[in-house]
């Protein structure tokens, strides 16, 4: 398999396959939405638009990067949501990097939305729809965040032939030593809990993958199986 790693200011045209990679937080926090009942995840261009959906649709969930905010539900943090009841509920997200990332790929024939909580689905997946071509988009600081970088590099190694002896040890203490962790860990990001760094690095934690596809001019990301077909 052939696979690139840019960022997202390095994208040129449009790729076959994409993988976007955001640990820390923003496809942890989606897979945990997931994982407590969300049925669909909209990928917001900006807080505005954020704030309009939730204008048009009260009942829907909306969360953003930072601090509490008037208009928004939640933060991005998984720690915080993982007691969340969001059966059923569909939830707006809007992040620095990692919503930034998939809108940049939306035209891709293929867009999968991932950290290490749904690695092993999300390289299931590639392996399964036998991808010879990848660009895994590196979210996080311009392309250098070292969490997205391991874990990127870790989907891919497992999605080629011969991955399945990889030993994740290496990739997570690259993401565990990463300026994201450190600054999560020390309290430096607001919006954030104790628990995220240990959530973010919890490997294969879920056994589905996340798919993002264009539902009537909005980007929308949904639970998937490892076979690729709608959970």
């Amino acid at each position: 398999m052939d696979a690139r790693f840019p960022g997202i200011p390095e994208l040129t045209g449009t790729p076959t396959v994409a993988v976007v990679v955001d640990v820390m937080r923003a496809y942890t926090v989606a897979a945990w939405a997931f994982a407590r009942g969300a049925e669909k995840i909209v990928l917001a261009e900006s807080l505005d638009e954020a704030l309009a959906l939730k204008a048009r649709h009260p009942e829907w969930v909306t969360l953003k990067d930072g601090p509490p905010a008037p208009g928004f539900d939640a933060v991005n943090s998984p720690a915080l949501l993982r007691s969340a009841d969001l059966t059923g509920r569909t939830v707006v997200q809007k992040t620095t990097a990692g919503t930034v990332g998939a809108l940049a790929v939306r035209d891709a024939s293929l867009v999968l939305c991932a950290g290490f909580v749904v690695a092993e689905a999300t390289a299931e997946v590639l392996r399964g729809r036998g991808c010879d071509s990848v660009t895994f988009v590196v979210t996080g600081e311009h392309g250098r965040a070292e969490e997205d970088l391991a874990c990127a590099r870790y989907i891919a190694t497992r999605a080629q032939a011969g991955g399945g002896d990889t030993d994740p040890a290496p990739f997570l203490r690259r993401a565990a030593a990463s300026r994201a962790a450190a600054e999560l860990a020390e309290g430096v990001r607001e919006g954030a809990h104790p628990d995220d760094v240990a959530l973010c690095l919890d490997l294969d934690r879920f056994p589905f993958a996340m798919t993002a596809t264009s539902e009537d001019s909005l980007m929308v990301l949904r639970r998937t199986d490892p076979t690729g077909l709608p959970a």
